[in-house]
């Protein structure tokens, strides 16, 4: 899986949305990307879009919660230079009162677990390249709360602390810890996932929003940040739309 003088970027959750977009923006940039997710389909065809645009890129089907399969993964390099932490995702958006805890676990052990998975199976290979990243997808979910979000803000605050305490544990390492919390962002399943297939629910939260970020702009600063000079670290880049002031106040054209 590796090519003389090319750094390896790993993306989780590359399927679709900003998994697929940051697979696309590091192939760009110079990376080899190792694109990962549960679909082998849509990686296989990302895999091969990335290919195809004169790139390098290689498809692993992995379930980030499987950690057994994550070792094995891990097996497979030397050295990395960025890990992307991007699979997750949210569910349902009952009020604590009536949450699934069902929905509670899989958003913990998907955007926690999943996470913490990754980032100790490849922090060897991420310290032996001499200059790693390891980016953590959290959300402003993480950071501030709102009715209907207490299971989400829960897994997401869990990343935060993550990412937080990561960074604190291996000070001195040549591995940067990088922190992106986007805002509303619209993808093809974000929202849908989230309502279990509801499209009218899921329209909703995008209502009268003229431009929410798309999977394109967070990549970018993903990018951006992986791409600063070894000693810069953008310990929390957190990214909302210009509509968007926070979690609870959305101008909307209604």
């Amino acid at each position: 899986m590796t090519a003389a003088g090319t750094p390896i970027a790993v993306v989780t959750g590359a399927s679709s949305g900003i998994g697929a977009a940051t697979a696309r923006g590091l192939a760009a940039a110079g990376y080899r990307v190792v694109v990962t997710a549960r679909r082998k389909d849509r990686i296989e065809a990302l895999a091969a879009e990335i290919i195809e645009a004169g790139h390098q890129a290689t498809a692993y089907p992995l379930d980030v919660t499987d950690r057994a399969a994550v070792d094995e993964f891990a097996t497979a390099f030397s050295t990395i230079g960025v890990l992307v932490n991007n699979a997750g995702g949210a569910l349902g958006a009952d009020p604590v009162a009536t949450g699934d805890p069902d929905d509670w676990r899989q958003m913990y052990e998907t955007n926690v677990i999943g996470t913490l998975n990754l980032t100790q199976a490849l922090l060897p290979a991420l310290e032996a390249s001499g200059d790693g990243a390891v980016v953590i997808l959290s959300s402003t979910a993480g950071h501030a709360t709102y009715e209907g979000g207490g299971g989400y803000v829960a897994a997401k605050n869990g990343a935060r602390v993550l990412a937080e305490t990561l960074r604190l544990e291996i000070l001195g390492r040549p591995v940067r810890v990088i922190e992106i919390a986007p805002g509303m962002v619209k993808t093809d399943e974000f929202a849908t996932t989230r309502f279990r297939g509801d499209t009218e629910k899921a329209a909703k939260v995008y209502a009268g929003v003229a431009e929410p970020l798309s999977a394109e702009d967070v990549a970018d600063t993903i990018t951006w940040a992986v791409t600063r000079p070894s000693h810069v670290n953008i310990d929390l880049l957190v990214v909302r739309p210009r509509a968007q002031a926070s979690n609870t106040k959305v101008h909307r054209e209604l």
